[in-house]
């Protein structure tokens, strides 16, 4: 059964601005995926259906779990307010889909359906303020430098764009839109005319007129799409309008126009134009002669001197300070590793020297943890070869949230295994088990017991099936907890159903 991917667009909100296409397809769709504000804006639309939200900066997580979704032969709308394809989720669905192997003439079919942008939405209520041509620069630096969106600004500013500035302020983000009028006061006049609207078309819609010098003194806010004229950028009435630039070509106040149609394009009507125009040859020489620039990217791995043993070795310190080197970064963590962040051209020789150096190295992120204790130095070691397994064949695995594997070799658990997402416990030759603990928050709580006694040959195989079905039908990024209240039985094992637990003597 195929199924199919609607990447929605849905406009500023308001159902009278959404196309009849990004209806149909809402209505079309057996699953809805978007952030959690977007759906309620919709929400009359999805009455009934598989409704996935998640939060800001989730969008990765949105994006894999609607593509897996879709892999389960449904059909699936992500929705964006806006236009899908501006800030929006439509890049970020093909990127995913591009890192899995996916084609178009034979993968999952995909729909993008265009919606109105802020930039024409916000314009719209102001009057026609991007007549002339115009630009859109976010000032987020969670993903994109500061440095860059700075070059962006200040290059916009001297080229006279129109700008609107999406995502210009939040909470933690103040000082980002104190800079961007900075850079464009070097440029253009205090007197030009900027926009603030907020919400466009929604229930708490608010527009502001002002200036580029007195913008500050106003609210901005994440929902605020900030718009700045150009040089030529006037305001009438209470409308902010930009001239489309028909300068020397036409006279606004005559009836019969002073160029005739043949005339216009004349070099004396347009002394503006370019007319050296370099060779094509000129161009192509510069793109083949030009430096190649090597590409760097940033490796993050979990580094640590084993699943049970806990001790590094001076000479492994000495051998990851040099790997990582002054740029890098290693920091300490309370899973029991020390995660490594490298800028770096080559991630797989860092890989392999860290491996020759006698550690153990993981992917970070959405993956298995495994947690082990030291057994007591190695004293109590009967359990060993059960978590080396555990850690072979889950260890690093990908999965929709961070799934941490707790592991302790006797009836102490004094490393805690019993609060983690997965805790297993050896005592008395055998292996009790906890689901779903939950370590921080004001409702933190232990895992439940769900068995006792399971037999060493067969933890493993217990285990696998727990993992691979949270695999397969957790959410993304939702916690293992939250999916095993939500599925009722994971593994075999009942939620709610709590075993009565032996009582554990010292070191059993």
């Amino acid at each position: 059964m195929a199924g199919k991917l609607f990447v929605v667009g849905f406009g500023p909100g308001s159902v009278d601005h959404m196309t009849k296409r990004a209806r149909e397809a809402i209505e079309e769709s057996d699953v809805i995926v978007g952030y959690k504000t977007y759906v309620d804006l919709v929400m009359d639309l999805i009455d009934g259906k598989e409704v996935i939200s998640t939060g800001m900066t989730e969008e990765v997580s949105r994006a894999q779990e609607a593509i897996k979704q879709a892999e389960r032969g449904k059909k699936v709308a992500v929705i964006s307010s806006g236009d899908a394809g501006l800030y929006g989720m439509a890049g970020l669905i093909y990127e995913v889909l591009i890192e899995k192997g996916w084609e178009k003439e034979t993968g999952i079919e995909v729909e993008i359906i265009p919606g109105i942008s802020a930039i024409h939405s916000c314009a719209a209520l102001l009057g026609a303020p991007i007549m002339h041509d115009s630009c859109t620069i976010s000032l987020s630096d969670h993903l994109t430098p500061w440095n860059v969106i700075a070059k962006r600004i200040e290059a916009a500013a001297a080229a006279d764009f129109v700008i609107a500035l999406y995502n210009p302020k939040s909470g933690r983000r103040t000082q980002q839109i104190v800079e961007a009028q900075r850079i464009l006061l070097t440029y253009r006049s205090p007197d030009t005319p900027v926009g603030l609207v907020k919400s466009a078309y929604r229930e708490r819609q608010h527009i502001v007129l002002t200036s580029l010098g007195e913008m500050l003194e106003h609210d901005i806010g994440m929902l605020t799409t900030v718009i700045i004229g150009n040089s030529s950028t006037f305001v009438h009435d209470g409308l902010m309008i930009t001239p489309r630039g028909y300068e020397r070509k036409y006279k606004l106040s005559s009836a019969v126009q002073p160029l005739k149609l043949h005339e216009r394009l004349r070099p004396e009507a347009e002394p503006w134009a370019l007319t050296n125009m370099r060779s094509l040859a000129e161009e192509a020489y510069e793109k083949v002669a030009a430096p190649k620039k090597q590409t760097t990217e940033r490796l993050e791995v979990a580094v640590s001197p084993g699943v049970v043993n806990k001790t590094f070795t001076p000479k492994q310190m000495m051998d990851l300070a040099r790997i990582v080197g002054e740029q890098g970064m290693i920091t300490y963590t309370a899973d029991h590793y020390l995660k490594v962040t490298v800028e770096t051209e080559r991630p797989d020789d860092i890989v392999r020297e860290l491996l020759e150096a006698g550690l153990t190295v993981a992917p970070t992120g959405n993956v298995c943890v495994i947690k082990a204790c030291d057994f007591c130095e190695g004293e109590k070691k009967d359990a060993i070869p059960y978590v080396e397994q555990l850690h072979k064949q889950f260890g690093g695995m990908d999965l929709p949230k961070e799934l941490r594997l707790g592991f302790n070799g006797c009836g102490m658990a004094c490393y805690g295994a019993v609060h983690e997402d997965i805790g297993i416990v050896y005592r008395k030759g055998a292996f009790d088990l906890f689901l779903g603990g939950k370590t921080v928050g004001r409702n933190a709580h232990p895992g439940q017991l769900v068995a006792e006694g399971i037999r060493p040959d067969d933890i493993v195989e217990t285990i696998a099936r727990i993992i691979v079905q949270y695999k397969e039908e957790g959410y993304a990024n939702e916690r293992f907890h939250k999916f095993f209240e939500r599925k009722k039985e994971v593994g075999g094992f009942a939620y709610g159903q709590t075993i009565k637990a032996e009582p554990a003597a010292c070191g059993e």
